[in-house]
């Protein structure tokens, strides 16, 4: 079904808000998917924080012009899904990994600010840990030394009593 003018801004205006606060952008060709199976990504999509949507080329070519991203305009032939997300390692690895199980998506291209990126550059960025995993390693690390010291310190006092408790054994039996 065809949009109106009006839809058609709406569309735009909404897109183009999602890309103002993206930090990545991939776009995959759907050709062949079934409707169950482009449930499932959206949903998957959804559950990692990614704006995920079929749109017509010419409108998501609005949404991107003039932005860091514009470049990734001449990628925009075909049917296409975009993922939209803030965090550029979900993004990829939710396309990527759905793309693996299912041969009918297949990634074409993205974008970081100011640099198109390939779909085996996409496969290396899906590949690092998330956000949320790489703030853990780094809360582990910050927190080692400190957790250390606080060991050691514990260690005199307990030396002590292990000593004292020696010794009472010692007359005890003595």
């Amino acid at each position: 079904m065809s949009l109106n003018l009006d839809e058609k801004k709406a569309v735009v205006a909404e897109v183009s808000a999602q890309v103002a606060k993206a930090q990545a952008i991939i776009i995959a060709e759907y050709r062949g998917l079934g409707v169950g199976h482009m449930t499932q990504l959206r949903a998957k999509a959804r559950q990692s924080g990614i704006y995920f949507r079929v749109l017509k080329n010419s409108l998501a070519r609005r949404a991107v012009s003039d932005t860091p991203f514009s470049g990734l305009s001449e990628h925009m032939v075909g049917p296409l899904a975009y993922g939209i997300g803030s965090d550029p390692v979900a993004a990829a690895k939710v396309l990527h990994e759905f793309s693996k199980g299912n041969d009918k998506l297949v990634i074409k291209a993205g974008a970081m600010a100011n640099h198109v990126i390939s779909s085996s550059e996409i496969a290396s960025l899906a590949s690092l840990p998330s956000r949320e995993e790489l703030l853990a390693k780094l809360l582990g690390t910050m927190q080692a030394p400190v957790a250390n010291f606080v060991r050691t310190l514990n260690e005199v006092p307990a030396r002590f009593v292990r000593g004292l408790a020696a010794v009472r054994d010692q007359k005890e039996t003595a």
